[in-house]
């Protein structure tokens, strides 16, 4: 893998960038609709469908897109590696719930990153399922009805697009 602006490190976040919308990116910033955390230059850990595991970089080039870069300022990156690493077989979140044992991939991100004295860099927002018009999608509406709950608008949480946006996270290449 090549990044084409600079090079990715341990601690780094890598953004995908989906080349087409779908369910998460229709309601958040951007195309971005998953992070991962650079553990080493051969693999990441990521909240997937099978949960938190390790995940070979050279994997990630079989998905659609790109990734983006990003820096992590003010992170104490060892730390928040070996926080993140606390999390490794833990069930994925399909509900995006606060309050469970389950856990996605910018709420890993969420958990993990710590300043040098311990404290979280990456505070939760009210989530977004809801469109540009301000409805919440179809999508969305049948997934938790499905299940028998409310759409947790609202509700604190994250996501990858948001992340991407904040002023604690600088964009400073791609990865293909």
């Amino acid at each position: 893998m090549v990044a084409s602006c600079q090079s990715y490190c341990a601690g780094d976040l890598l953004f995908h960038v989906a080349s087409k919308g779908n369910a998460i990116t229709d309601v958040t910033q951007g195309m971005i609709d998953h992070v991962a955390i650079v553990v080493s230059r051969d693999s990441v850990i990521e909240a997937v469908g099978s949960g938190v595991k390790m995940t070979p970089i050279d994997s990630l080039r079989q998905q659609d897109g790109y990734y983006l870069i990003g820096k992590v300022i003010r992170a104490d990156r060892k730390q928040s590696i070996r926080q993140a690493r606390q999390y490794l077989g833990r069930a994925y979140d399909h509900l995006f719930l606060k309050d469970n044992e389950d856990i996605y991939c910018s709420e890993l991100v969420q958990f993990a990153y710590v300043d040098a004295q311990g404290k979280p860099l990456f505070s939760p927002i009210a989530m977004s399922f809801h469109d540009a018009t301000g409805n919440i999608t179809d999508y969305w509406k049948a997934f938790y009805e499905k299940r028998g709950m409310a759409v947790p608008e609202g509700e604190p949480g994250t996501n990858p697009g948001e992340l991407s946006q904040r002023e604690n996270v600088k964009i400073k290449g791609r990865l293909r």
